[in-house]
Parts: structure tokens; sequence; C-alpha cells
């Protein structure tokens, strides 16, 4: 589902990454906009990405899923939509914590969603509990 829409790195720092899914065929509804589905994508990449590149440098075995998924829509996605979570430092500091205490962590994960050709303002906002265990 994730390479079906084609999804895009387009920024990417210690403390924020952005990806940009293009409004096509795949990801069209019948109104036009953005499908739900290709949105969520957009959220669980934006908000897993961090979590997955600081998990694969540490050697323990580490378990990593998303314990909850809120999203509040404001503006229908007419055009293509930027994901962007800037809580790399955030992120990093909960798996270095899961890993001194060997106890499940959760942060809640903030992720935008804007369409710049159109407007800067904020199309949906997404919230995303990260839970991470060390094995």
């Amino acid at each position: 589902l994730l390479f079906y829409c084609r999804p895009k790195i387009i920024l990417l720092t210690n403390q924020k990454v952005q990806f940009k899914i293009k409004l096509n065929r795949r990801v069209k509804n019948h109104l036009g906009s953005m499908y739900l589905g290709a949105l969520a994508v957009g959220a669980d990449l934006a908000s897993g990405y961090f979590a997955f590149h600081y998990l694969q440098k540490h050697k323990k075995s580490i378990s990593l899923i998303f314990k909850d998924f809120h999203a509040d829509f404001y503006r229908r996605s007419m055009d293509d939509v930027v994901f962007t979570c800037d809580m790399g430092e955030e992120i990093k500091e909960l798996i270095d914590n899961s890993l001194k205490t060997n106890q499940r962590v959760n942060l809640p994960v903030l992720v935008t969603a804007t369409v710049p050709s159109i407007s800067d303002e904020v199309v949906a906002k997404f919230t995303l509990t990260l839970s991470v265990k060390t094995k």
C-alpha cells in the first residue's frame, strides 16, 4: 500500500521529515481530493520514519507499534499533499529511554498535512501514539 501511493521524501533533517504524495488517479477519490487511506499512509510514514531510522542504528531487538491514530480534517486535499513531522529529537529520546529502562514507552507524534500549491494552511492534523519496547 505504501508503494502504491508512491511517497517521496522532500526534506530530511535530524528534527524534521517531509513526505509528498502526488494527487493522481491512484489516490484520488470521486470528489477529486485525496483518499482518506492515502492521507493515512502519509501520516504513518511521516510519524514512523524517525523511529525506524533510529531503530536501525541499535543492535537490540525493539518492538515498535502505533497504539492509536487520530485525525482532524479541515479542508479537502485538492493537489499534492506534504506531510510534515518535526519531532525527530523527541522520538530519538523515546527510543533511548526504552533502551535504558527496558520498559514500553509511548509518545504522541504530531503530523501536519498541507497542500503548498494552493495554500500554506493545514488541511489535516494527525496524532499517532508511537509505542516502543526493548525486547
